[in-house]
């Protein structure tokens, strides 16, 4: 899940289809929750602390990256001390989840000296291929950034992470199958080989772009609201859509990929 903006509206914490994020978890029951940023609307303490809970309170081990909301909006701690407050209950921006099966790395895309737009600097790019590199050899390794690494399918002014192609390539080569963001609201899946030509020796990667799960603009046409689930298998990946229709989750599409090097494209489910 992306983008839960714990606070935007009246209501607060309440509104929103966060609480209903119980419901899909206990349903699908996944181990792991990747929470890929934007979990406040204005990174306020009791923002932080509303999404901690809720996050928390699943019941499931949580990942957590921070966006762009997640930093001071106009305060000298936006340079100071811009992590202050995601720190307090997340202690890093960027975590690791590892088991013998499951290898995850989050990396903190956002630049507190750029409003919208995100990037990973070279040194965390560098700890981020280390990690993957480090990962259990049998394990699925997934990236998670909060800033997407491919366009929105619809209107956005929202730009990709900058140096996006290296940035995908270099996480690819280092053995992440899957990489996530968030930021813009709008659901994307795609393989590495479907909008960039590479090598046939080239590692594929799925790349995805979470819609958002929190509408801090409710009445804005061209944002989603739902969340996605990953099922690693043997040979293949395989990527649903849940979206949030008021009262009740639903599947909208689902997705399968082969796995490994040397993939050349996806097969439809």
């Amino acid at each position: 899940m992306s983008d839960l903006h714990t606070g935007a509206g009246k209501a607060g914490a309440e509104a929103g289809p966060g609480p209903a994020l119980q419901t899909l978890v206990d349903e699908l029951k996944p181990t792991l929750v990747i929470a890929s940023g934007d979990l406040t609307h204005r990174n306020k303490p009791w923002q932080h602390d509303g999404a901690a809970a809720l996050l928390k309170g699943l019941g499931v081990p949580v990942l957590a990256v921070p966006g762009n909301h997640d930093i001071p909006l106009l305060s000298p701690n936006r340079v100071l001390a811009p992590w202050k407050e995601f720190e307090r209950h997340w202690l890093t921006t960027e975590p690791t989840h590892s088991t013998p099966s499951l290898y995850v790395v989050g990396i903190n895309s956002v630049r507190p000296w750029r409003h919208q737009s995100g990037g990973v600097s070279k040194e965390a790019l560098a700890r981020a291929v280390g990690r993957l590199k480090s990962a259990p050899t049998e394990a699925f390794r997934i990236a998670v950034l909060h800033h997407q690494l491919v366009g929105a399918p619809w209107r956005s002014r929202k730009k990709p992470v900058a140096h996006r192609n290296h940035v995908l390539a270099a996480l690819a080569e280092a053995g992440a199958e899957l990489i996530v963001g968030g930021h813009v609201h709008q659901g994307t899946v795609s393989d590495r080989h479907e909008f960039e030509v590479v090598d046939e020796a080239f590692h594929g990667a799925v790349v995805t772009t979470v819609p958002g799960l929190g509408r801090p603009r409710p009445r804005r046409h061209g944002e989603a609201c739902g969340a996605f689930l990953y099922t690693p298998g043997t040979a293949d990946l395989t990527v649903e859509t849940y979206l949030w229709r008021e009262q009740e989750w639903g599947v909208t599409a689902r997705r399968t990929f082969a796995r490994g090097a040397g993939t050349l494209g996806s097969r439809s489910a």
